[in-house]
């Protein structure tokens, strides 16, 4: 279609949308306190959110690198039974809203939840602390991941993991040798957006695990609650987010995710 005149009917809703997904981000840049943005992004606050954000962001990523990796290989090689509802329940988390995800969490590792007590009876504590934000994180963050992974893994050709097994690799040194660097793009790209997601949350975590300055009060809960008294401050920290999403999506452009009509970034299993 390179050379063929584009219908008025699809030109015109495909520009309203590019028009409405970019006019409120170019809000957040135009409205932006720019005279004094250094003097907002270095206050001590803002700092102490900052690194709070990062530390449970890292450690929600770790966390999903650790079980989603796992999960991911066994949905795409082993014949699991109930698979399509495993993979349901891996994808749960990104519909649900972010409110029910908190409420979820509460329910399930709570005081009062399913493994409350259980968890109690070994002194670990997780609503209203940075262990509750990182599990929150880590819960919406996690299917990026395991999706992206999964749809790679599922597009190399089992023959390599055969051949290597053939010359006496196990399981788990075929996954990291073989099949792992085979789905690298789809497994730096899921682990980016993952990252991103865990660095976002909001909903959840404000839930499950309160807005607690120092503990639990991550960049997106302090625009919130700047929002209410200092909207500049809160279009502040908005560009700041916003940069770091656009900086993460820059990075994997044509690398790691697809650009044009080019394939995927699943990791082109037979390409190899």
């Amino acid at each position: 279609m390179n050379k063929r005149a584009v219908p008025l009917t699809l030109l015109i809703p495909a520009l309203l949308a590019v028009a409405f997904l970019l006019i409120p981000l170019l809000g957040i840049i135009t409205g932006a306190p720019w005279s004094g943005l250094t003097e907002r992004l270095t206050d001590p606050a803002v700092i102490q959110a900052l690194r709070l954000s990062l530390v449970v962001s890292l450690w929600a990523l770790v966390i999903s690198l650790l079980l989603g990796v796992p999960l991911a290989w066994l949905l795409a090689r082993v014949p699991l039974p109930g698979k399509p509802l495993i993979r349901s329940l891996v994808l749960l988390p990104m519909v649900l809203p972010p409110t029910v995800a908190g409420v979820a969490l509460l329910q399930g590792f709570g005081r009062r939840g399913l493994l409350g007590d259980r968890l109690e009876a070994l002194g670990v504590t997780l609503p209203f602390s940075t262990a509750g934000a990182v599990v929150a994180a880590a819960f919406v963050a996690m299917p990026f991941l395991v999706i992206s992974l999964e749809g790679a893994l599922t597009g190399i050709d089992p023959l390599y993991e055969e051949a290597a097994a053939t010359m006496g690799a196990g399981t788990l040194r075929t996954l990291w040798l073989v099949t792992l660097p085979m789905a690298r793009p789809a497994l730096v790209a899921g682990a980016a957006l993952a990252w991103a997601r865990a660095l976002g949350e909001f909903g959840a975590t404000i839930t499950f695990a309160g807005n607690l300055p120092g503990t639990t009060q991550t960049l997106p809960l302090q625009v919130y609650l700047l929002l209410q008294n200092d909207p500049a401050g809160a279009t502040a920290l908005s560009l700041l987010l916003l940069v770091v999403a656009a900086t993460i999506l820059f990075a994997l452009r044509g690398r790691w995710l697809p650009v044009g009509g080019g394939g995927g970034g699943g990791g082109g299993g037979g390409s190899h």
